[in-house]
């Protein structure tokens, strides 16, 4: 992300693991202009003017809460939407 934390919130690792997806090794990285300019999609979660914009890329701004410091109670919907988004996004592409 633009500015990412130092680690990834726990219930956010169990709320994955339930899906079958460990990122148990993985840590928050930042992303950078390469990862931007390498992008066919650029999807941003409410970051709003911190994003750097690059010309002729395609930008979704997710309006999605916060996971931070969130229960996995709070975090299973945010999963659900996010998968949900991305399901929409594949099927455009």
């Amino acid at each position: 992300g633009s500015a990412p934390a130092d680690s990834i919130n726990p219930a956010v690792v169990l709320a994955m693991k339930e899906e079958g997806i460990d990122l148990s090794a993985q840590r928050p990285k930042i992303l950078t202009d390469e990862a931007v300019e390498a992008s066919d999609v650029v999807i941003t979660m409410g970051c709003g003017d911190v994003c750097p914009l690059y010309p002729g890329k395609r930008y979704l701004d997710w309006k999605l809460d916060d996971p931070a410091g969130q229960g996995i109670d709070a975090i299973r919907p945010i999963r659900d939407q996010i998968k949900s988004l991305v399901k929409e996004l594949i099927s455009t592409l």
